[in-house]
This record gives structure tokens, C-alpha cells and sequence, in this order.
């Protein structure tokens, strides 16, 4: 009862933050704007500066509504990914979903530097990009599921999850070799990744992905808590280990390619988000760890995207670079003051 009592706090507490973040988020920019116009927009009402009212529903809400998908979503395929694999350094692009999808994108980018002028026309939608992204990520998650109907072992999905990235990485360099100035360019912004660039429209979908992702998690609490204690114990347990494991597979999948495809491979969050909700929960019970790590997977990525867009200035820094300089630290100090990573 203690620790219920101490998580409710935690969880009550992490709530109001995100609230704050989520205000503070959309009210910091090239053009600061007063928290009660952004509160008053949100509901409706009248906006001192009608300006204003356009910059918050078609940027600033979209973006801060991007962060809280993506953060929370790559949190979440974090932690299926290093339960799964018994693994502290595990993320979620640990199977190659996320080099499946750079591949997906430099074939649409660098591909006319192999032939010619055919792809020009796809390059110019930014639909392409994302459905290049996506079908990327989908083949090596079909690779992936297939190796796992076949392989028993888990750690060896693990290491063909390393060679299907090794592999993909390979072909990404030859593209590059043989690619422009400019194509190398627009790659390498994308490998930035971005979070506000998504209209309303794919925003519809990706939300649609997202929770299909988010509700086979859900379902996966009971086997993620059994898998804890070992393959073996899951078994006596009555646990189909194929089965399950293929839906923490698909899990992972529909949420780091999706958030891949339409926001850009982001760095740390997956990998760092899980190690800091265990931390500050003190549990490795995923009917808590869940939710806490999508709420601090969307606190932290709304923090770091207020930093990138760097207040009062017209610069916006690459979201990829500050996840890493403001959440390695993080994980650092936790780790130090706990001496262990709990599993």
C-alpha cells in the first residue's frame, strides 16, 4: 500500500508537469506567447492577436502534440525492447527498424545518384519520404518477424536485428558515396529529425498507428512481468513465448517506424526514458512502469523541444542534438546515485 500510495503521488505529480510542459511548450518560440492566449485558443475563446491564434492551431499545437506522440511512444518500445531482451542497452531500433527506414529514405534522397532523374519526382513530396520510411521499416520487421517463427533463441533475434542494420547501413553508405551535395544535405537534415512538420491530416494518422502500437503493449503487461524472471519461468507459466514475443515485436514496430517515419530517427529517448522511470518508481512492474514511462517520455520531449526552438530567436537547434545533451546527463546522475539498473 505504501508504494501505491508513493506511485499515485509520482503519477499525479508527472501529470501536472506534462500539463505545464505541454503549455509551456506551445507559448515558447520565434514569437513568445502569453500562456493565458494559448490557454485561451486551446478553448476557444479570443486571442489578443489573431496572428497568434494562427501560429498556435496550425504550428505550435500540432508540434507539441508530435512530442508527446513521439516521446512517449519511443519510451515506450524502449521498455518492451530491453524486457524482451534482458537488456540495459536495448532501444527501440535495436532491430534495425530504424535503419530500415533510413534505408527507405535514402533510396527516395540519394537513389538519382545511381538513376538518374527517375526518382526527381518522388523527392519532391514529403509523403514520399514518410511512405518510403515506413515500407523500409516494415520489410526488415517482416525479416525480423520471420527469423523469430524460426529462432528460439532471443538473444539471437537480438544479434540479426544488429546485422540487418549493419547491412542496411552498408547500403546507405553506397547511396551516399554516389550522392550529390545537395541530396547528402537533405539526408542528413532528415537524420536530424524534426517534430514540427506534420499537418493535421498526419497527425490523423499517426495517432491511429500510435495507439494500435500503444494497445498491444497494454496487452503485453502480463508476459513483459513473466519475461522478467526468465523464458523458463514464463513457460511454467503457461506463457506461448512465439507468440508473445512476435506481439512485443509488432509493438515496437508500429511505434518506432512510425514515429521514424514521420518525426526522424530521434536519438536517447528509448533507451534513457526506461532506465529513469524504473529510477524514480523503484519498481519493474510494467502495470507501472507504462504509463510512467509515457509521461516521462513526453515531459522530456517537450523540454527538449522548448530548448531547440531557442525562445525569442528565428534559429531552431536539431532535436536529435539536444535529446542527447539534455537527457545523457540525466541518465548519468541516476545511474551514479543508484550504483544499478533494475530489471
Amino acid at each position: 500500500m505504501p508504494n501505491r500510495k508513493k506511485h499515485n503521488i509520482l503519477f499525479l505529480g508527472l501529470t501536472i508537469i506534462l500539463v505545464i510542459g505541454f503549455f509551456t511548450n506551445i507559448s515558447l518560440g520565434s514569437v513568445s506567447i502569453p500562456l493565458k492566449d494559448v490557454f485561451n485558443s486551446l478553448i476557444g475563446s479570443n486571442v489578443d492577436r489573431e496572428t497568434w491564434q494562427h501560429i498556435i492551431q496550425n504550428y505550435r499545437l500540432p508540434k507539441a502534440i508530435t512530442a508527446i506522440l513521439v516521446g512517449s511512444g519511443l519510451g515506450i518500445s524502449g521498455l518492451l525492447m530491453q524486457t524482451l531482451f534482458r537488456n540495459p542497452l536495448a532501444g527501440p531500433f535495436v532491430l534495425g527498424i530504424s535503419s530500415g527506414a533510413s534505408l527507405g529514405v535514402a533510396l527516395i534522397i540519394l537513389g538519382t545518384g545511381l538513376f538518374g532523374g527517375i526518382w526527381a519526382a518522388a523527392i519532391t513530396s514529403k509523403w514520399s519520404i514518410v511512405i518510403a520510411a515506413s515500407l523500409g521499416s516494415f520489410l526488415v520487421l517482416l525479416a525480423v518477424m520471420v527469423v523469430s517463427l524460426k529462432v528460439r533463441d532471443t538473444m539471437a533475434i537480438l544479434i540479426i536485428g544488429l546485422m540487418f542494420s549493419s547491412i542496411t547501413a552498408a547500403i546507405v553508405s553506397i547511396l551516399s558515396y554516389f550522392g550529390s551535395a545537395d541530396q547528402l544535405q537533405q539526408y542528413i537534415f532528415w537524420g536530424f529529425g524534426s517534430l514540427g512538420n506534420l499537418t493535421w491530416n498526419e497527425i490523423l494518422i499517426f495517432v491511429i498507428i500510435y495507439t494500435i502500437g500503444s494497445c498491444l503493449s497494454v496487452l503485453s503487461i502480463k508476459p513483459l512481468n513473466s519475461l522478467l524472471l526468465g523464458e523458463n519461468y514464463a513457460k511454467s507459466l503457461g506463457l506461448n513465448i512465439k507468440t508473445n514475443r512476435l506481439t512485443i515485436i509488432i509493438a515496437t514496430s508500429l511505434l518506432a517506424g512510425t514515429i521514424t517515419a514521420f518525426a526522424g530517427p530521434i536519438a536517447f529517448i528509448g533507451l534513457a526514458i526506461p532506465h529513469m522511470a524504473r529510477q524514480i518508481f523503484n519498481t519493474s512492474n510494467h502495470k507501472v512502469l507504462l504509463p510512467a514511462v509515457f509521461l516521462f517520455g513526453a515531459i522530456v520531449m517537450l523540454i527538449c523541444d522548448s530548448i531547440a526552438q531557442l525562445p525569442s530567436t528565428e534559429f531552431t537547434l536539431p532535436i536529435n542534438a539536444i535529446t542527447s545533451l539534455v537527457g545523457a546527463p540525466v541518465v548519468i546522475w541516476l545511474l551514479v546515485k543508484k550504483q544499478k539498473m533494475m530489471f
